[in-house]
């Protein structure tokens, strides 16, 4: 890659974090200003948390983690702390999905809704047992020093497929998601 492919990257890669940070930003806004603020009591206000997490872990954390091992930076360097990066990055993500996640079940729960009764809630849940698996699998073959280079060498291509496959699918479950909140309230 010559050096105005490498800006060209950077640029881009500044572009997609700055849209990250605003859509999680009007996600915020969204549901303080519209849709009433935020709790954790049981209330609409504890749903609201649902898309604030669900969109800044899955999307925008996830994203980012998805890329920053692929930064020009890394080449030719030490991996292990790109890799730590990487998955500190996943992990984080993972927290916040699960709170989430917490947040919309304690909700249901508490206003006697049905969990996981749409095709967002099937597809969310479907999506974050798939990163699950993707991140102690990842751990397991590229953090464990004691995993072997085949296995990695093995495991890698299927990593960077089901990687991408999951951004997607976090992708398709917040957009449905925000669709179906839209729908149930207009």
């Amino acid at each position: 890659l010559n050096s105005i492919g490498i800006v060209t990257f950077y640029l881009t890669y500044l572009l997609c974090l700055m849209l990250g940070i605003t859509c999680v930003a009007l996600v915020a806004h969204w549901n303080y200003s519209y849709r009433g603020g935020f709790a954790w009591d049981g209330s609409v206000k504890q749903f609201n948390w649902h898309p604030v997490f669900m969109v800044t872990g899955m999307v925008v954390l996830y994203g980012n983690a998805a890329v920053v091992y692929r930064i020009p930076l890394t080449w030719g360097h030490n991996k292990l702390p790109w890799k730590l990066l990487h998955a500190g990055l996943l992990l984080l993500s993972f927290v916040l999905s699960v709170i989430g996640l917490c947040a919309v079940f304690d909700y249901h729960n508490a206003n006697h809704t049905a969990n996981l009764y749409s095709l967002h809630s099937w597809v969310g849940i479907c999506t974050t047992a798939l990163f699950t698996a993707q991140w102690v699998m990842g751990f397991t073959a590229f953090l464990l020093p004691c995993t072997p280079t085949t296995a990695r060498a093995l495991v890698k291509p299927a990593h960077v497929w089901m990687g991408g496959i999951i951004l997607v699918l976090g992708i398709v479950s917040c957009i449905s998601g925000i669709n179906e909140k839209l729908f149930f309230a207009l």
